[in-house]
């Protein structure tokens, strides 16, 4: 059988929704895991989403016209959902009745992971469900905004039951993960500790506490933070501003979502123009002095380029080696 699977948004300023974690990152887990395992059982598999658009129109009909042009038996969108941080569970929209019913088995695999159930629902207002010719679903893997869905959340499990719904199979075939950011030396540790008020073992905070400093994050009353392996208010008030510059919730708390953030934006990669979104350009944004929205914009590039001026580089908007440099020590 030949799908077409489309890993939703991760194309700006098709982005998608932030919460405790990144829908962007989590479709991009979970949509790679399904295509891996649907090769691995024999399916012919049609990635849909595309490298760059200028709209999130264009965005979405590229999506439409590559499952269209490459004629694909069932087409399948990956998504999480974000409300109030109360709503939970998961559900998945179709159309057509064979839709539904593959909808069904897809929804039945999911809920058995402990999610709440939320049910088929029509997908007629859906863009990608509407213009593509063949039958299809969208999926609202849990809300990333709910503690409870994201304490239960497994990528690997998530996709187990996606494939599983969708073809009666179910794979462990190991498959590539999402790649790990490169961390630096003040980063690299064996784990991401989870770290709130109560944490002081081994070199957990002083690194937050480095990593913090590094970034140019102040405490609450604009202060770099003491290098102290202490959490004490002022390091969990930086915390919590970190947190809100690059969308994550505003907790205080170091966990997963705030280490991934961290270590993207200290791998320093090459920024250049709208192939990158999401944390990485909240967080520049913040430095350059322009409103944090996650989306490399016409205002973003003219800001990022008023700063390589002033810091006497090439003012090209790319953000190189040198940029990161000045950015960060």
């Amino acid at each position: 059988m030949k799908y077409g699977i489309d890993i939703g948004h991760n194309c700006p300023p098709d982005s998608g929704a932030s919460g405790i974690r990144s829908e962007d990152r989590l479709t991009m887990e979970v949509g790679n895991k399904v295509i891996d395992k649907l090769e691995s059982l024999g399916h012919t598999v049609i990635p849909c989403k595309p490298n760059s658009a200028s709209t999130v129109n264009r965005s979405l009909g590229s999506r439409c016209d590559k499952a269209n042009s490459n004629r694909v038996d069932f087409f399948v969108s990956i998504h999480f959902n974000a409300f109030n941080g109360k709503a939970n569970g998961s559900e998945v929209f179709a159309i057509s009745d064979s839709g539904r019913k593959v909808a069904q088995k897809v929804l039945d695999e999911i809920v058995k992971l402990g999610f709440f159930n939320r049910g088929v629902k029509s997908g007629s207002h859906l863009y990608v469900l509407r213009r593509t010719n063949m039958p299809g679903i969208l999926i609202e893997c849990c809300f990333i905004d709910s503690a409870k869905d994201m304490q239960i959340y497994d990528g690997e499990a998530m996709a187990n039951a996606i494939v599983a719904g969708l073809t009666g199979k179910v794979t462990n075939t190991p498959v590539n993960p999402v790649p790990n950011v490169p961390e630096n030396p003040v980063a690299n540790l064996p784990a991401n500790p989870v770290i709130d008020q109560g944490s002081n073992k081994d070199k957990s905070i002083l690194r937050l506490q480095q990593s913090l400093n590094r970034l140019k994050i102040t405490d609450k009353n604009n202060r770099p933070l003491t290098e102290d392996n202490s959490m004490g208010p002022a390091t969990s008030s930086a915390t919590e501003k970190f947190q809100r510059i690059v969308g994550v919730l505003p907790t205080g708390i170091a966990g997963n979502t705030t280490w991934d953030a961290i270590n993207q934006i200290l791998a320093k990669r090459v920024i250049q123009g709208t192939h990158a979104s999401g944390v990485i350009i909240r967080y520049l944004q913040y430095r350059v002095g322009t409103d944090p929205d996650g989306i490399y914009g016409p205002k973003t590039e003219a800001a990022i380029k008023k700063f390589q001026q002033q810091n006497g580089l090439t003012a090209d908007g790319i953000i190189g080696a040198m940029s990161w440099q000045k950015l960060i020590d």
